[in-house]
C-alpha cells in the first residue's frame, strides 16, 4: 500500500474539502466502493437512491410507476443541489443521473467526478438477483445491459474527472487506485 493510503487510512480525517461523486452504470460498484470509504477513510456516504426512496416513502420502481422518470429526475438533481454545501461526502448516484446535462454541472460543483465501470457480463452477474432495478426487470440479459450501455457511455465519461475499471479488482484495489488517482 502507498505511503499516502496508509496515512490516509491512518489518520481517518475529513481529508477531502469537496465530495467524491460516484458514477456508473448500475452494478459497476458504487455502493461497494462507497461503503469501504465510509469504513477506511471516516466519509459519510449519500445513496442518492435510497435517500430518494426514504423520502419518498416508496421504492425506486414504485416512484417511477406512480410519478413517472422525469419527476425521479428532478429528485435526483435536487439532491445533487442540496449536496453542495457538504463536504468529505461520497455522494454515490443512480446510474441516470448522468444522463442528465444539469446533473453533471451540478455533480462538477460537489467535486471530482469518478466514473467506475464494468464489462456488461460482470454487471448481470452482480445485478441478476437485484429486484429493485426498474430498468432491468424482465432484460437481465448481456445484450440488453449491453445496450443500454453504450447508450449512455458518451454522457458518463464526458461527466467523469476519472476512469476506473472494476472488473477483476476487489474493493481494496478498486479503492486504492481511486485514492492514489484524486489524490494525485
Amino acid at each position: 500500500m502507498s505511503d499516502k493510503l496508509n496515512v490516509l487510512k491512518q489518520n481517518k480525517v475529513g481529508k477531502f474539502d469537496y465530495n467524491i461523486v460516484l458514477i456508473g452504470f448500475m452494478g459497476t460498484g458504487k455502493s461497494t466502493v462507497s461503503s469501504y470509504l465510509k469504513k477506511n477513510f471516516g466519509m459519510e456516504v449519500v445513496e442518492m437512491d435510497q435517500i430518494i426512496s426514504e423520502r419518498q416513502g416508496m421504492n425506486i420502481s414504485d416512484i417511477f410507476k406512480t410519478y413517472g422518470e422525469e419527476y425521479f429526475r428532478d429528485l435526483e438533481t435536487d439532491l445533487l443541489i442540496e449536496m453542495q454545501s457538504r463536504k468529505n461526502v461520497v455522494i454515490s448516484c443512480g446510474g441516470g443521473v448522468p444522463m442528465r446535462e444539469r446533473n453533471v454541472v451540478e455533480m462538477k460543483k460537489n467535486g471530482k467526478v469518478v466514473l467506475l465501470t464494468a464489462k456488461p457480463e460482470t454487471i448481470l452477474e452482480r445485478v441478476k438477483n437485484d429486484h429493485g432495478r426498474p430498468l432491468l426487470e424482465g432484460n437481465k440479459n448481456v445484450e440488453f445491459i449491453a445496450e443500454l450501455m453504450e447508450k449512455r457511455r458518451e454522457k458518463y465519461e464526458a461527466a467523469a474527472d476519472i476512469m476506473i475499471e472494476t472488473d477483476g479488482k476487489t474493493k481494496q484495489e478498486i479503492c486504492k487506485e481511486l485514492m492514489q488517482r484524486i489524490s494525485g
